[in-house]
Parts: structure tokens; C-alpha cells; sequence
């Protein structure tokens, strides 16, 4: 006999500003992102609404790739609904960016480097650990806006020809998937708070303080091109600017990959 699926535990997170973030705990999902795009396009979802499960068999990464769950990682959605979803989606990667980094920071022991990728990576010691993947819609009647969060906390998948890290790499006590959850809910509503007051420039400004360092060398695949050059810092827009030897490009979208001080 099919046993019953259990019902999610729920917790509150304090907010500095509008009712408190209220995020639903669950054993199993196949996707966090998939259940609150469901929601919302029933129009059962509600703003700020997260959703965690503590174990994911269907996750999505960016351009449709797989995003593996070996177990005790992080997997969290975020819903955003009417005026919560009044930040320009384009913007979404940095804010969340900003929370996502300083939630795990405050877990990486010293000598031990993050730093954030552009445009939704962030690598532990030059691997990749966590992405974030942003998708929107609307219906019935409302626009929404969802943050998908998957971070390697206790593994990482073995995907052929990548290399990825998890916070376990480091070393000493991993934190729950609830706890980091808490931790970037938290953050999040800091850098929300402070684009609010402050606009996208003070994001920015933080987001090239944790980011790859202006000079890195990085290969941009769009398509079936390909561009190489110099990290030379993001326009107001958030765009990334790559500095080529037919002078600086202005990339929207595409692959980024960092790549050896003189590349071939």
C-alpha cells in the first residue's frame, strides 16, 4: 500500500521589512522550482513562500542542464508575487548572488576561496558549488518571479568533464540544508533592503567585490561563438564587459568559463 507523502514542517524567517519569508520544509520533491512554477500558475502561490526539499530528484540547472542531488544538499526555491516581483528579473541573479555568497561564507573555514561567477556561479577554490537559475510568469493575473538555489553542501555530482566542489571539501562540520536555507532568506532580505534604499549600484558595487577579479581571463561561448578576453567589470545594466583585443564587448548572455592566465 502507497503510504501517504508527509506533510512539509513549516518555518518562519524574519523579515526587516513586510511579513516574514515562510518556508516549507520537505523530505522529497522532484523539483523545488517545479512545485512553486505549479502553484503559481494555479494561483495557489504567495509571495515570499520558499520551499526546501531535503531531497531532490529532478532538479534544473541553467540552459536546461540536470542538477544532480547525491544527498544533504541544497535545494530551495523562492516564490516572489505582485509587488514582490518588482525587481527586474535581469537584476535577480546579483541580489540573489550577494545572499547566496555570504550565507556560505560564513561556513568556509580561512585559506579556503569563494567567490561568485558571473553571471549565477559560485565557486569554492575555482569550482563551482551552487548555481542560481531565475525563471518568471504570469497568471492567473499576477507577474511572478522564482529563485532557484541549488548549492553542493555535503557532495557533488561526477558530471563528465566538470569539476565541482561542495562545502565538505573544506573540511570540518557541513550545516544543514535547513540552517544554510535560513542563512540566505536572511541575506536575501538584507540586499533587498539595501537595493531598495541604494539601487543597483550598490550591488554592483558589492557583487565585484565577491566576483572574479577584473583581468581574470574567461572564454564566453554564445551559440556558436566563442569570444576570449579580460573580466573588466559589469556595466550599470549588469552586463558582464569583456575586454578582447578588438576592444571591450558587451556580453548578455552566454557560457562563461575561466581559463588559463595566457590562453592558446
Amino acid at each position: 500500500m502507497t503510504q501517504p507523502a508527509l506533510r512539509p514542517s513549516v518555518v518562519t524567517i524574519p523579515r526587516g521589512d513586510g511579513p516574514a519569508w515562510r518556508m516549507e520544509v520537505h523530505d522529497r520533491l522532484g523539483s523545488t522550482s517545479d512545485l512553486c512554477k505549479a502553484r503559481l500558475e494555479a494561483g495557489e502561490g504567495a509571495d515570499g513562500v520558499a520551499i526546501l526539499a531535503l531531497e531532490q530528484t529532478a532538479g534544473r540547472g541553467s540552459r536546461g542542464r540536470e542538477w544532480c542531488d547525491p544527498g544533504g544538499n541544497l535545494a530551495l526555491s523562492i516564490m516572489l508575487v505582485g509587488q514582490g516581483a518588482s525587481v527586474p528579473v535581469g537584476l535577480w541573479p546579483f541580489i540573489a548572488g550577494l545572499a547566496l555568497h555570504d550565507a556560505i561564507a560564513g561556513y568556509v573555514p580561512a585559506g579556503h576561496a569563494l567567490e561568485l561567477k558571473w553571471p549565477n556561479d559560485l565557486l569554492l577554490d575555482g569550482c563551482k558549488m551552487a548555481g542560481i537559475l531565475i525563471e518568471t510568469g504570469i497568471g492567473p493575473g499576477v507577474s511572478w518571479q522564482v529563485i532557484g538555489i541549488g548549492a553542493n553542501l555535503r557532495g557533488k555530482p561526477d558530471i563528465a568533464g566538470r569539476t565541482l566542489a561542495c562545502l565538505a571539501d573544506c573540511g570540518g562540520d557541513v550545516p544543514d540544508a535547513a540552517e544554510v536555507a535560513r542563512a540566505i532568506l536572511h541575506h536575501l532580505d538584507l540586499w533587498l533592503s539595501r537595493y531598495r534604499a541604494n539601487g543597483f549600484g550598490a550591488i554592483r558595487t558589492a557583487w565585484l567585490e565577491r566576483g572574479h577579479a577584473i583581468g581574470t581571463f574567461i572564454r564566453v561561448t554564445a551559440g556558436n561563438r566563442q569570444f576570449i578576453g579580460t573580466f573588466a567589470g559589469l556595466g550599470d545594466d549588469g552586463i558582464l564587459l569583456l575586454r578582447t583585443p578588438e576592444g571591450v564587448r558587451r556580453v548578455v548572455t552566454g557560457d562563461v568559463l575561466m581559463v588559463p592566465a595566457h590562453p592558446e
